[in-house]
């Protein structure tokens, strides 16, 4: 009796060109050897590499983002599930896809119809100017501003206009010179600069945060 290997879908979407990429893995050639998907247009790629703790680690290109982000999941879950998708920790936009074959490529055609529309409603005319015009410039910038507003978050010092009393829920969009938080239950924002190294250190002793 023959039986079959473990296999699924993995897929990532080029922040160069946007092109949607995607490939079959199975558990022989991820245990074998680091694998690279390559866009066509040769502007990215995503790494898996399966350890000996039977977890996979992504290295995983990122359409809001300068630099690509990093992802650990356990060989059960990425083998097993129909639809499991590893999301921007910055804008919740969706960035890698792993499952059952059509079940990714809609996920691929839903995400891309989304991300048009982000386009159009911004005024950006391709996917590359939408990676290069919204994401700050410095990667050290973005990495103490979004810590900062993390630990805020995590203790309850961000304020917003949430009439409940309860926390808001918030989120990060990058702007060409600024890091823009909004709560989207109440819409109240606060936009924090992001064209100096100097005031990002500054923000570090930032005891809250109050949206408008």
């Amino acid at each position: 009796m023959i039986l079959d290997p473990k296999q699924t879908t993995v897929a990532y979407r080029c922040p160069k060109c946007g092109a949607g990429t995607m490939s079959i893995v199975g558990l022989f050639n991820l245990s074998a050897d680091m694998i690279k998907l390559k866009c066509d247009c040769g502007g990215s790629e995503m790494t898996l590499v399966y350890g000996k703790d039977s977890k996979v680690r992504f290295t995983v290109p990122c359409l809001f983002c300068p630099t690509p982000h990093y992802f650990t999941v356990n060989s059960s879950v990425f083998f097993s599930k129909e639809l499991f998708a590893l999301a921007c920790p910055y804008s919740g936009m969706n960035i890698a896809l792993m499952g059952e074959t059509n079940r990714v490529k809609a996920e691929l055609s839903r995400g891309e119809l989304e991300l048009l529309d982000l386009l159009e409603k911004n005024g950006i005319d391709s996917f590359e100017a939408l990676h290069g015009e919204q994401t700050v410039s410095d990667p050290q910038i973005m990495e103490i501003l979004t810590y900062m507003i993390r630990e805020l978050d995590e203790e309850g010092k961000i304020k917003c206009n949430c009439d409940d009393g309860g926390e808001g829920d918030y989120e990060l969009e990058f702007l060409p010179e600024a890091l823009k938080i909004t709560c989207k239950k109440c819409g109240a924002s606060a936009e924090i600069p992001t064209t100096s190294l100097i005031d990002a250190h500054e923000f570090l002793y930032t005891d809250s945060l109050e949206l408008k």
